[in-house]
């Protein structure tokens, strides 16, 4: 077995895994890729070591700075994680409506919180680190929304990790968040087999699930815009919360222990695989389900837990 020099040597590939029995098509395949092995939990890692790496490579990160950035909870711990490796101090503008388990895990990789009004969601901490960037030059602001080196993360990483485990692949399904996974592995995914189809999920307008944003809510990533996101992506499916968590659920029949964003994956995986002949899904198991346990989503009544993720953020 292989001895790493980091914890951060441990981020990418992660594996695939069939979870073609949970498809309605016998036509159809489904494959998990497992990102909540990443040693920070999620798939945030590989982003967050890339904005990390691009600061230090243009001179703005150096040693003994401190970071700011939004998050509503992975993007920041993998932030957080990695500062505590490398030596750097991070604040993080969190929601104050996240999960216990969220607040806790940033507060061990000794991140500080800065709260931010939790009925603003994951937009307004965003505007709150971008007022709070403008007023201390002296902190370094990576930006995620807008950070090309997120989306680079998974069209040098993420991507090709897929189209070397699963060449006959139809069809990739992510979700809408900062949109750097779908813009990063659709793009590769694209420039290798140009009728891989690249389909988006996002919650209802007005709704939210887990880590995942609608476009018609009025922000829109300048990533999604900065990589032709409109003509990238071939489709979009709407995924309501209880589908979410209904699916979050499924995913123990096959092992997977998963956050309630992956059940939204899932449950559009299921959608799609309906809708076609035959073919090939590869999916994002965004990061595990450990970060979810205190919402209830495998133990509660279904209505309680709508009911609560509707008043706390799980992402």
């Amino acid at each position: 077995m292989a001895i790493y020099a980091s914890a951060l040597d441990l981020i990418g590939n992660t594996p695939l895994v069939d979870i073609s029995s949970l498809s309605p098509n016998p036509g159809v395949r489904i494959l998990a890729k497992m990102e909540g092995q990443n040693p920070g939990g999620s798939v945030k890692d590989r982003a967050s070591l890339a904005m990390i790496e691009e600061a230090e490579k243009d001179g703005r990160l150096t040693p003994g700075a401190t970071l700011i950035e939004s998050s509503s909870g992975n993007t920041g711990i993998a932030l957080a994680m990695i500062c505590r490796v490398k030596g750097y101090r991070i604040k993080v503008v969190l929601p104050d409506n996240v999960s216990v388990e969220r607040r806790q895990l940033l507060e061990v990789w000794g991140a500080e919180i800065i709260p931010s009004p939790g009925s603003e969601g994951s937009n307004g901490a965003m505007r709150r680190a971008i007022a709070l960037a403008g007023e201390h030059p002296e902190w370094v602001f990576l930006h995620q929304y807008s950070n090309e080196a997120n989306a680079r993360a998974h069209y040098e990483g993420t991507g090709p990790e897929i189209w070397r485990d699963c060449p006959e692949i139809t069809h990739f399904i992510a979700g809408l968040g900062t949109s750097g996974t779908l813009m990063g592995v659709g793009r590769y995914l694209k420039e290798q087999k140009p009728e891989v189809q690249v389909w988006a999920i996002e919650p209802p307008v007005g709704e939210m699930v887990d880590g995942l944003k609608n476009l018609d809510e009025g922000y829109i990533p300048e990533l999604f815009t900065a990589n032709n996101g409109f003509d990238l992506l071939d489709r979009k499916m709407i995924v309501r919360p209880r589908e979410s968590i209904e699916w979050t659920r499924k995913l123990i029949e096959v092992g997977v222990f998963a956050g309630i964003s992956s059940g939204a994956i899932q449950a559009a995986a299921v959608k799609a695989a309906n809708l076609i002949d035959e073919g090939t899904i590869v999916t994002i198991v965004c990061d595990g389900g450990w970060k979810y346990l205190s919402a209830g989503v495998w133990t509660d009544d279904l209505d309680t837990v709508e009911a609560r993720a509707k008043a706390t953020i799980y992402f």
